[in-house]
């Protein structure tokens, strides 16, 4: 039996990879291809009053000059998929002449070259009539509303939950904290810029695009032209990094389509790095209230959680941003409260650990003011709080193993030769802080399909139409059919990538592990019970077979994944620098595939989460809703220099529950809880609690 599962094997796709086999959007040129480049709006509100399309038309190599006053009128059948908001209609691209907000697409230049339609871009001349934008929720106009998807009785995240008298708890609690907490909107700003090339053959189209979702990709399309979803081929073998922005079909994939289909011929379009800023998603921006009671022993209370998020006025984006406050922790009192105020910007996106990383960051770090102010020990604190059932849902874990994770963490890490007094430890005259946190993540499971085929040399072809943006799907899959099928690695061939092969959710939320993994074991198993009844048949066979959790089970356990983060920290106390030292997560996610592609995710996202705590921002000017560092050089995020020793671990955890695999996804955990344990020491290391991300070098100078 080969022993496949549980082996640290190298990526089969690495030295694609390396070498520059792999073929990313851009790289599909096709023959006779013009180049696409969008135009965007310059007004945050408005409208276009005028556009002088005959001079940029008669510049040197120009195919197309498209605008709402020339393009055709498209179906835009209604289609939605889980990562599409509920509330709220996509924008719908050149079909009139409203601006809804800068870097809104208002036109595009195809031409021969892509120096060409640059050139004819930038001297497009577009005249309008602008309005002042609401783009800051903090903003007097920016009124609060209540989520209407999240008031539906069968929505996973409500606008209001409450048990007990939280707020009649929280009065009477003998120690308390009330404190609001500021997280700053973020972009994805993968390796991969977005990119699609568009192909029409009659009345089918096929698009090579980066995509994390390409059966979607394919219904959206076939729902905005009004064609069959069989007359649409959506093509992405690799994806260079995507944080959740590949998901939905954004504009600049229509875009392509359309300018494909009026040229005449192929379209390449790469969106650049400023307008990624624009139309492609982004991390919300979110204001949060977190309110504690506790006994002097440090049972909770009470436990009241308010959030405030961004949204476009188009469409109502939700995530999961107070969820996790109803079964993290023991407490009889718990009121929780989510609303969305609609701005003049684009719509956002989940980015990694959506909602999770954000509402965790505001619950955990008020917990470690709790800990200071009732003198106990931050994972103390936490012990003591440590809940038996998901209290929210009324059901018990598939498995929680939380309390291992912090019991190895704070062994490996050193946490007993913490000073808890804040500004006790010092290396020379840098201050030295250490912090930590709790994370957590759902552990979901969504129905998907596989085909096998046995073939006559003894190799096995596995097919799915899922995605990978780098965690090693190539890989993890190839090794769940091998031991399945009871093959050597190297006799399996798995392909991902394609609208046509068995469908498949959507590369996010962690469950392409749980998700892709079980079907490609079932449709193995099926695969070598066919082989049984045919031994004297002969090969080739080709099975396929779909896998979900059991709907029974489902009803039955809450899943999730947990985890412990500690990190250390050196602050320069004069210039207000902060380095990470050291960082170590601890983390239950089931059953580990391969530890080798597990560590690369963790620690990933572990640096993910160091950005997001010290760096990441997107700033809007308010006159216009115009991104001013929507490049490299002032959107800052972690790079090499920046990282010295960041360790990922996993505790042992059998959940029979939970899948057919037994696995827990591990791509947003990691990041969720970095963040609130960098708060947390920077409070440690320089006794100033910063409640907003990203913590800033004037937020941890003495004042």
């Amino acid at each position: 039996m080969t022993m496949a599962i549980g082996q640290p094997l190298t990526r089969v796709d690495g030295r694609a990879k390396v070498t520059g086999a792999a073929r990313y959007a851009a790289e599909f040129n096709q023959p006779g291809q013009a180049y696409a480049v969008i135009v965007s709006a310059t007004v945050g509100l408005g409208r276009i009053t005028d556009i002088d399309e005959a001079s940029a038309s008669r510049m040197p190599g120009v195919v197309a000059v498209i605008s709402h006053r020339n393009a055709p009128k498209l179906a835009y059948l209604p289609h939605r998929a889980g990562i599409d908001p509920a509330v709220g209609e996509r924008l719908h691209m050149l079909q009139d002449d409203r601006v809804r907000f800068y870097g809104q697409p208002v036109a595009i230049v195809v031409a021969e070259t892509l120096d060409q339609a640059e050139r004819a871009a930038a001297a497009l001349r577009i005249h309008y009539a602008a309005e002042r934008p609401v783009v800051d929720p903090s903003d007097p106009k920016a009124q609060a509303i209540v989520p209407e998807a999240a008031t539906r009785p069968d929505a996973y995240l409500k606008a209001d939950t409450a048990r007990g008298d939280a707020d009649g708890a929280l009065a009477s609690a003998p120690v308390k904290v009330d404190a609001t907490y500021d997280i700053a909107r973020e972009n994805h700003n993968p390796m991969e810029p977005h990119a699609t090339v568009a192909a029409w053959n009659g009345d089918r189209v096929t698009l090579w695009s980066k995509s994390q979702y390409v059966v979607n990709e394919r219904a959206e399309i076939a729902a905005v032209f009004g064609i069959p979803p069989e007359n649409v081929q959506i093509i992405s073998p690799f994806v260079g990094g995507g944080f959740g922005t590949s998901l939905r079909t954004w504009p600049h994939v229509t875009l392509a389509a359309l300018a494909a289909r009026q040229a005449k011929r192929p379209v390449k379009l790469v969106l650049n790095r400023k307008q990624m800023f624009f139309t492609t998603g982004h991390r919300p921006r979110t204001l949060q209230r977190i309110a504690l009671g506790a006994t002097p022993d440090g049972k909770l209370v009470s436990l009241i959680h308010e959030g405030t998020a961004e949204t476009s006025r188009y469409e109502q984006f939700i995530e999961a941003l107070t969820l996790n406050s109803g079964f993290m922790y023991a407490c009889p009192n718990v009121r929780t409260r989510y609303r969305l105020k609609p701005l003049d910007t684009a719509t956002p996106t989940y980015m990694r650990g959506p909602g999770e990383a954000s509402g965790v960051y505001a619950l955990e770090s008020a917990l470690d003011e709790l800990s200071y102010a009732l003198n106990i020990d931050p994972i103390e604190l936490r012990r003591r709080n440590e809940p038996q059932i998901d209290e929210g849902e009324r059901k018990p874990f598939s498995s929680r193993s939380l309390l291992q994770c912090y019991a190895v963490g704070a062994e490996q890490f050193g946490w007993s030769q913490r000073d808890p007094k804040p500004r006790s430890m010092r290396d020379g005259r840098l201050l030295i802080g250490m912090g930590m946190s709790s994370a957590t993540y759902p552990a979901g499971c969504q129905p998907a399909s596989a085909r096998v085929r046995l073939l006559a040399d003894g190799t096995a072809e596995v097919e799915a139409a899922a995605s990978d943006m780098g965690p090693g799907t190539y890989t993890s899959m190839t090794q769940v059919a091998a031991e399945t099928l009871g093959l050597p690695v190297e006799q399996v061939r798995f392909s991902l990538g394609r609208s046509d092969y068995p469908p498949t959710p959507s590369h996010g939320g962690s469950w392409t592990m749980a998700s892709v993994g079980s079907a490609v074991r079932a449709a193995c198993l099926a695969a070598r019970d066919e082989a049984a009844k045919r031994a004297s048949a002969g090969r080739p066979i080709e099975v396929s077979a779909t896998a979900q959790r059991d709907p029974d089970v489902s009803h039955r356990f809450s899943f999730h994944a947990f985890g412990a983060v500690f990190v250390e920290i050196a602050v320069d106390p004069d210039v207000g620098t902060i380095r990470v030292r050291r960082a170590l997560g601890v983390y239950a996610a089931g059953r580990i595939v391969n530890p080798r592609l597990a560590l690369s995710q963790c620690t990933g996202g572990m640096v993910g989460g160091i950005g997001m705590a010290l760096m990441e921002r997107t700033v809007l000017d308010a006159r216009d809703g115009r991104p001013v560092n929507a490049h490299m050089a002032d959107y800052l995020f972690p790079v090499n220099l920046d990282i010295l020793q960041v360790e990922a671990r996993f505790v042992d955890e059998h959940d029979p529950h939970v899948n057919a695999l037994g696995v827990k996804g591990l791509g947003e955990i990691a990041l969720v809880g970095m963040a609130p344990a960098m708060a947390n020491a920077v409070f440690h290391a320089t006794g100033k609690r910063v409640r907003n991300l990203p913590i800033r070098i004037e937020d941890t100078i003495a004042a």
